[in-house]
């Protein structure tokens, strides 16, 4: 498998590349639209041919750069049927899976952070966009946020995750690249130690975050695909 973690510093957003070093088949996870042609030189570097962009979530912070592969590369888009984004090519439910070479993903929806969210299932990795963060997690606060769910669902459905299991998040602020499923949950500041759904709740009220700078311009693009409506 060909792997790496790109890193987006304006919004401190990490997307992943993953390829099928027999076929040449290749994803991005959760791509930057301001990254696109560093995209596409990592993709002719390793002669990879783009099949997937896959989004965790419709997020509210970046632009996606999905509409521009899909227009410049042939790429599918991949979103989760409650993301509010029509415009994919594939509205993903919990439980599909997604083959792409021979690697394989499977989609575990994780929905609190916002209904759409995903995380992407490997055999030894998941892939939690802003729903599970290093050391924390994604707020509730706006766009169809819910505590509870939230806490319900990295308890449920990814705590269960085999312990070793690699966390690759959508988002860091502190130069942390990757965790374990172990780790989150013996030292996640906001669920990690046994921490209830209560207290969750508690420390998520809280919080009394900033109004995310980009949603504004962000939530419209994305329910686009990262392009304006009449751009298809």
């Amino acid at each position: 498998m060909i792997f790496r973690q790109l890193f987006e510093s304006q919004t401190s957003t990490y997307t992943y590349l993953l390829a099928c070093e027999q076929t040449r088949r290749a994803v991005l996870i959760d791509p930057v639209a301001s990254e696109v042609d560093a995209y596409i030189g990592w993709l002719q570097e390793f002669d990879l041919k783009l099949i997937y962009t896959m989004e965790t979530h419709v997020h509210a912070d970046h632009i996606t750069g999905a509409g521009l592969l899909r227009q410049r590369l042939g790429s599918k888009s991949v979103v989760h049927r409650d993301a509010g984004a029509q415009c994919a090519d594939l509205l993903v439910t919990d439980g599909v899976i997604l083959q792409v070479g021979e690697l394989e993903f499977v989609v575990r929806h994780t929905p609190g952070h916002t209904s759409g969210c995903v995380s992407y299932v490997m055999a030894d990795r998941v892939f939690t966009g802003d729903a599970l963060l290093i050391g924390g997690s994604g707020r509730t606060d706006f766009q169809q946020g819910d505590a509870g769910l939230l806490y319900d669902n990295i308890t449920d459905r990814l705590f269960s995750l085999p312990p070793d299991t690699l966390v690759y998040p959508g988002h860091d602020y502190q130069g942390n690249t990757v965790s374990t499923i172990k780790q989150e949950m013996a030292k996640n500041l906001r669920l990690g130690g046994g921490k209830t759904r209560d207290e969750f709740i508690a420390i998520m009220q809280e919080l009394k975050l900033a109004y995310p700078q980009f949603i504004d311009q962000a939530l419209p693009a994305n329910q686009s695909c990262g392009q304006a409506p009449d751009s298809h």
